[in-house]
């Protein structure tokens, strides 16, 4: 396979310059993530139909050129399910991208369900069966294997030589700037800063605790996620969920009561207890008008089966008569969100601009016809 392969700082300037003008650049990354919290880059791989380049982050310390190229609202670039390399342009470059189509998004504009793979598109359109015996290899090693980098050249290869038709496809279809705007919404949820003092609210057991557990609860999960920011480590190596609901219910005074709870790791306990009693010591000195507003379980909300129910099989028709499956316009987490917004159950989660269903593309296709249907049918 034929490729160039950079790690001089003036060989990626110069291929950044030669890419420029495009018209359209596939895009992909290669990253190890086992024991961090953040991914660690271990190499670029970009095509523009002429020259494809492996660009080797190890060697080239410098990647302004190539973030550039990304932040290039002039260049179209297309990237198949991009979730985590976005996660890798925003802590390697911090680079958000501009101009830029999931390809994995444009699938699912055009029947395929929302997460079909690469080599499954690859198949679908070149019927071409993927390598994907180096999917969990060492990026972060060298010198890679020519079988390493004939693996990575070849997705942004097919990638680009799929590019055409599928921007021809969905374009037919009606659906070419709600894929962009599909992507660009990807793009913005990576980029949002972190409410760490919202974290509380995704936490899936925090229904179960009571306001002033609440505020144990918030204040664990902001040291938590503060240490694992600091260490680069994932959340579950600095404490595990089920520990800090544990002590956050429970309230202990001393490492003795919370290394006998049942069903609490050890490690945990032993690694971090102290720094989780300092937690609690100073979390229990706030004042009552801190304490977070309880959370409504919404299966717990009167009706609530039957009347998801109906409401799914309404978004479901609104979508047949798109000629879209229902999973593009919305998952179960979409519904129940529209549905916690229009009880107005727990308001600190669910502000109008936060409901997936009511903005965007969704919201100007679809709001109108649900607030209708939801006033109608199960105010």
């Amino acid at each position: 396979m034929q490729f160039i392969y950079i790690e001089t700082q003036q060989a990626l300037i110069d291929y950044c310059q030669q890419v420029s003008h495009a018209d359209i650049l596939a895009v992909d990354t290669e990253f190890v993530r086992t024991r961090t919290l953040f991914p660690n880059l271990g190499l670029i791989q970009a095509y523009d139909g002429k020259q494809l380049a492996l660009i080797d982050p190890v060697a080239c310390e410098d990647l302004s050129a190539f973030w550039h190229l990304l932040e290039d609202e002039s260049l179209c670039k297309i990237i198949h399910s991009c979730s985590e390399d976005l996660e890798v342009f925003l802590h390697s470059g911090n680079c958000k991208p501009k101009n830029m189509i999931d390809s994995q998004i444009i699938m699912s504009f055009l029947g395929h369900g929302l997460s079909m793979g690469y080599a499954a598109m690859i198949k679908h359109f070149l019927d071409i069966d993927v390598d994907k015996s180096e999917s969990r290899t060492d990026w972060m090693k060298r010198p890679l294997s020519s079988k390493q980098l004939d693996y990575a050249a070849a997705d942004v290869l097919h990638l680009h030589q799929i590019s055409e038709s599928l921007l021809s496809q969905v374009e037919q279809a009606g659906w070419l700037e709600q894929a962009k705007a599909e992507t660009k919404q990807q793009i913005e949820k990576k980029f949002k800063k972190i409410d760490v003092e919202a974290l509380y609210l995704d936490f899936k057991q925090a229904w179960k605790l009571t306001p002033a557990q609440l505020l144990l609860l918030q204040q664990l999960l902001i040291w938590r996620y503060q240490q694992a920011v600091k260490r680069n480590l994932p959340l579950s190596f600095v404490a595990k969920d089920h520990t800090l609901f544990l002590i956050a219910q429970r309230n202990p005074d001393n490492l003795g009561a919370m290394a006998h709870y049942d069903g609490i790791d050890i490690l945990d306990i032993r690694h971090k207890g102290k720094a989780m009693l300092a937690v609690l010591r100073e979390a229990n000195q706030l004042p009552s008008e801190q304490y977070p507003a309880h959370i409504t379980r919404l299966d717990n909300y009167p009706g609530y089966k039957q009347i998801f129910k109906a409401f799914k099989t309404y978004v479901a028709s609104l979508a047949q008569e798109q000629q879209l499956d229902i999973s593009v316009i919305a998952g179960k987490k979409q519904l129940n969100q529209f549905l916690s917004w229009f009880w107005q159950l727990n308001d600190q989660h669910n502000r109008p601009e936060n409901i997936e269903l009511l903005n965007g593309w969704r919201g100007e296709l679809f709001a109108d016809k649900l607030k209708a249907f939801a006033e109608n049918g199960f105010a």
